[in-house]
């Protein structure tokens, strides 16, 4: 995906069985990168980014389930053999740290190993901007899905790593015992359908879609 940022390149990489969106951004000047929500398949990441000769600066996580976080670990330790300075884990709000603490709890609830618990250098403030890469990401937390889910905008490039909030024609499930249904669907139309309907979404699963899209057809935000 071209992003709207000279000499800018995403790209999204399907991780886990669970099909995670795991998205690695890029200066393809620099070779800067940032990964987005560092699920798993380790190996696969480490592999494209020596192929393409990046530099990781920060691995962003928008939340604490296990196919967002559960190969944080094991991503670090691959880049500590192909980078000087290790990357900047930024977490999401810091209620999901119960989540990030129990990754392979929640594996072995799935049948699911080689995942592993995640640390983080900080967690992130509703409101506050993360800049990387030249780049601008307004941090709203957005709970719902989980109690301390984040999605990271940039509103110039008009788009957002919304993680489990907002899928297209669909929303992200909330049968958890933690999770709140109408305070998700508040939190998109409070904070993210005002943004534009420009703002093109990058989900945690399945395809890209806009604001606009789902603010006009997704029967969650018709309520």
């Amino acid at each position: 995906m071209q992003v709207n940022y000279p000499d800018m390149q995403l790209r999204i990489m399907p991780v886990t069985p669970f099909r995670q969106n795991c998205s690695v951004l890029w200066n393809e000047k620099t070779r800067k990168a940032i990964i987005v929500d560092a699920g798993g398949d380790a190996d696969v990441l480490l592999d494209f980014l020596k192929k393409n000769i990046l530099e990781v600066e920060a691995i962003l996580l928008t939340h604490g389930h296990l196919d967002h976080a559960g190969g944080v670990a094991a991503l670090c330790r691959g880049l500590e053999n192909m980078q000087q300075t290790q990357p900047n884990v930024i977490g999401p709000n810091i209620h999901d740290q119960f989540l990030l603490q129990s990754i392979v709890e929640q594996a072995r609830h799935f049948g699911l190993s080689g995942l592993e618990n995640a640390d983080v250098d900080r967690f992130t403030e509703d409101g506050e901007s993360l800049n990387y890469l030249g780049c601008a990401f307004r941090v709203m937390h957005i709970p719902g899905h989980t109690p301390g889910h984040v999605v990271f905008v940039d509103e110039k490039a008009r788009f957002a790593f919304a993680g489990d909030v907002l899928f297209r024609g669909t929303i992200g499930r909330t049968d958890f015992a933690y999770g709140n249904s109408q305070q998700l669907i508040s939190g998109i139309k409070q904070k993210l359908l005002p943004l534009g309907d420009d703002i093109v979404i990058v989900p945690g699963h399945g395809g890209l879609t806009t604001l606009g899209a789902e603010r006009t057809g997704n029967p969650f935000l018709q309520r």
